[in-house]
């Protein structure tokens, strides 16, 4: 099992400082050398051919019927009609 240690926001404070200021500054702007000198945000994403909200909708119309009308909304931004089938661009 791994531990994750646990800081304080006075640690996490002092540690992006440090990273802000060590080292070179490079170029005149200190602001664009120190958003440089930040570790990147990483994102994953994955592209899929079926959306799994309109699928896990329509399976579960397929079974019961919904007190409301909740992801009526969001089935027709997705493209599909009451039945769970993908309506025609018009």
């Amino acid at each position: 099992m791994h531990i994750v240690e646990k800081r304080t926001n006075e640690q996490l404070e002092r540690e992006l400082a440090s990273a802000l200021t060590e080292g070179e500054m490079a170029g005149s702007e200190p602001g664009e050398a120190a958003l440089q000198r930040l570790s990147p945000t990483y994102i994953a994403r994955a592209q899929v051919e079926r959306d799994p909200i309109v699928e896990e909708t329509k399976s579960i119309r397929r079974v019961v019927r919904e007190v409301d009308d909740r992801y009526d909304e969001y089935m027709a931004k997705a493209g599909q009609d009451d039945a769970g089938e993908r309506s025609e661009e018009k």
